[in-house]
């Protein structure tokens, strides 16, 4: 599988996309890159932070940069902030430079997995299920739009949904002779 393009993870907090991505670049043996740690790790300080002294425009300015540097590299598996695709040229250069896999999850289970993660500045509120469900009325059309594959991962361990990910991006790479001739052989 080593000819596959460059996979970029999108999808609301909570999805899965940390996990899943470093199981799935160890499996395609491919450097695995998390956005936002990229972020904290140039800056030496954690979102919150960017967020309390930046605002949330500054925050998207550098993930909008980091993108564009990160989209840049090959042979990567990379996770992406849930506001990611909020601005379109995020949402351009990734489709352009890679597949992009939309982990698609419930409100309810953002919530269990969430419920005691500080680090998320959205969700610091008096009701952090109405901010996750106002979010996704918002983002799951746009993160519909922008991926190549929708994959669930609720309810789901995350060796299936890698396991789903990888022949889902496998049918999308093969030749159209190869599936046929292997459908043939059955």
């Amino acid at each position: 599988m080593r000819s596959l393009p460059n996979l970029f993870l999108i999808g609301p907090m909570g999805a899965g996309k940390s996990t899943i991505g470093r199981l799935l670049a160890a499996e395609l043996q491919r450097e695995f890159l998390d956005s936002d740690h990229q972020i904290e790790a140039r800056c030496g300080a954690n979102i919150p932070w960017i967020f309390d002294v930046e605002g949330e425009q500054g925050f998207r300015d550098r993930e909008t940069a980091m993108i564009d540097e990160l989209t840049q590299r090959s042979d990567i598996v990379m996770a992406t902030g849930g506001g990611a695709i909020m601005r379109e040229v995020n949402r351009q250069l990734l489709r352009e430079r890679g597949t992009v896999v939309y982990l698609a999850t419930t409100v309810e289970q953002q919530i269990r997995r969430t419920s005691r993660d500080r680090n998320r500045p959205l969700l610091q509120t008096a009701n952090p299920e109405q901010v996750l469900r106002d979010l996704f009325a918002v983002r799951d059309p746009l993160y519909r739009a922008t991926a190549d594959i929708v994959v669930r991962t609720d309810r789901r361990g995350p060796r299936s949904v890698v396991n789903d990910i990888l022949r889902r991006v496998s049918h999308l790479t093969e030749p159209l002779g190869e599936s046929v001739s292997l459908s043939h052989q059955r």
